[in-house]
């Protein structure tokens, strides 16, 4: 997951990795007993993703986090027979303890940040499969659960606690850490499991945590048992669940081989994506590639090619380029999205998503290509899409010139075979909403009908500069003449402002009005949550997250601003 880093001191590693395997899991074991699959926590304490700290108490870093998002992978695409997925502790009178706080204590403030975002994507992942692939998540709690574990187990259908008289359910980040939970704990106590204000209040500030019957009467956990009868609770909760799902039985699943992915001085090479690294410029390049002549439409074959298809094939290279600049190249702050390729093959292949999103595998692929290009909406980099000649943003990839801050397409009057043009296709209306639940059209218009209907209207028709202007669907069409200066200008611009202040202002902007759980848990507790962080109450040399373990209290500024 990780190259070794050089010197055994406190940091981050050299280079990191997103792409694992079940043979090289460190932290997870996974097994599969018919519809259900089991993901059972057994943290190494000598195997963080750096040196410096010990896992202990099945609490959690970058790593630990990276193999459960593979393992979910590998559920949804090589298993899908699973309906039910339960999450449990291979250890002893411990669920999961959260986030190692030593970890939190001496990591940069961007790598906190990152690993809290990765981390927020993972577990609305397991909600957005629940919401739209038809498996299910129980959160079989056998033992103390706190913090990130208690986040962990929020992202699930139903959460069990066992009723042992020791165990309990915590978020002790305020009282404890002097920050707050900053994987949604906050924000989906209240918008999920509706737990009422005032007991979230308490909850919150108890270092103790809430044992079960109170737990169940607070609506903080589903259901409870004691230890004897919590394996049968957990069995028919499973039952139960298994019962609403749609998963097919009987199927083969499609497995996931390793990424063919290089790394150079330049940046980082997929089969689909390429992306290169102007450092001195501080801009990447990230070029999406169209699938060539030849993608099957039969639902058998696509299957039978698997993760070779495009449309994974894809969505695969692209999530693991947006988290590897995310993570390797902090101070790369815009990122240049462009395509390459026949339009006529994507919206092929998006016409094959439309008309076999039954199965299972589609469906499947459909849902990874939402949740990559999710990951790019939140992303904290400048996004900038150039439409030139040779580009091909149609359909799944004209997506790409939705999710960017600004388009610019080139109009080249004179060369009207080779101008470059954007297509839409039904997959620009709703196939892949952002986190705000709406697709990138509807928040650009904010859902007003008369351009999403004059949008609509347009489908399959491929749109030169005036066309793309005149429908409102790029932010400008230089000519060939003013093309390069204007574009220098703008990256020039964009990379003389402060990186802290368009993140904030990009944040705000993508959005627009409206909220989600998903949402407040991106921007709003994001925010806070990077806010609190750098605060001295929090990271300060007397701060909670400095002095915990040293047998020293913290000593908090009273000012409240």
């Amino acid at each position: 997951m990780a190259e070794p880093a050089r010197k055994l001191e406190p940091g981050p590693p050299r280079l990191v990795t997103y792409d694992t395997h079940p043979a090289r899991y460190r932290h997870w074991k996974l097994s599969f007993d018919g519809t259900t699959a089991t993901l059972a926590m057994d943290v190494n304490e000598d195997g963080g993703l750096v040196p410096g700290y010990k896992l202990k108490l099945n609490s959690y870093d970058l790593g630990v986090d990276i193999e459960l998002h593979d393992a979910l992978q590998r559920i949804r695409f090589e298993h899908p027979e699973v309906r039910v997925v339960v999450l449990t502790s291979a250890k002893e009178r411990v669920f999961c303890s959260g986030a190692n706080i030593f970890m939190l204590g001496q990591s940069t403030h961007a790598w906190k940040v990152n690993f809290c975002k990765f981390t927020n994507e993972t577990r609305n992942g397991v909600e957005d499969s629940s919401r739209h692939s038809g498996l299910k998540f129980v959160a079989a709690c056998n033992g103390t659960t706190a913090g990130g574990g208690y986040e962990l187990a929020l992202a699930c259908d139903e959460i069990l606690l066992v009723d042992d008289r020791s165990s309990a359910v915590s978020l002790p980040e305020v009282p404890l850490l002097g920050v707050l939970p900053g994987t949604g704990g906050l924000t989906r106590i209240t918008d999920k499991r509706r737990v009422r204000r005032d007991y979230a209040d308490v909850f919150c500030t108890l270092v103790e945590g809430v044992r079960a019957p109170r737990a169940k009467e607070w609506r903080l956990v589903d259901d409870h048992a004691k230890p004897q009868q919590f394996a049968d609770l957990v069995r028919r909760r499973v039952e139960a669940l298994a019962a609403t799902s749609d998963r097919p039985a009987g199927t083969q699943g499609v497995a996931l081989p390793p990424l063919a992915r290089t790394i150079d001085d330049a940046g980082y090479h997929y089969p689909t994506v390429d992306v290169r690294v102007d450092r001195a410029a501080r801009h990447a390049t990230i070029t999406v590639k169209a699938p060539a002549a030849g993608e099957p439409a039969d639902v058998d074959a696509i299957v039978a090619k698997g993760a070779a298809w495009w449309p994974l094939a894809m969505a695969r290279d692209l999530d693991d380029a947006i988290l590897m600049l995310r993570t390797n190249d902090l101070e790369i702050g815009t990122w240049i999205l462009k395509t390459a390729g026949e339009a006529k093959h994507v919206l092929a292949c998006d016409e094959a998503l439309e008309r076999h999103a039954a199965n299972w595998f589609v469906r499947e692929t459909t849902g990874m290509l939402r949740r990559t290009l999710a990951r790019l909406d939140v992303t904290s980099r400048s996004l900038y899409a150039l439409v030139e000649p040779g580009s091909c943003f149609a359909g799944t990839l004209a997506e790409l010139a939705f999710a960017a801050d600004r388009t610019y397409l080139a109009a080249l009057p004179d060369a009207q075979e080779r101008e470059p043009r954007i297509t839409l296709s039904s997959a620009n209306f709703g196939r892949y909403p952002m986190v705000n639940g709406k697709s990138r059209l509807a928040a650009r218009f904010y859902d007003e009908e008369a351009p999403l209907a004059s949008a609509r209207a347009a489908i399959g028709r491929p749109l030169d500069a005036d066309g793309a202007v005149a429908l409102g669907l790029v932010t400008s069409a230089p000519d060939d003449l003013d093309w390069d200066e204007e574009i220098r200008l703008a990256l020039e611009e964009r990379a003389s402002l402060s990186p802290d202040a368009l993140t904030g202002m990009e944040a705000n902007l993508r959005f627009g009005p409206g909220e989600t759980m998903e949402t407040r848990v991106f921007a709003r507790l994001s925010a806070w949550q990077n806010w609190i962080f750098i605060r001295p109450n929090a990271t300060g040399e007397t701060g909670a997250l400095k002095v915990f373990g040293s047998g020293n209290k913290a000593k908090f500024n009273r000012e409240r601003v």
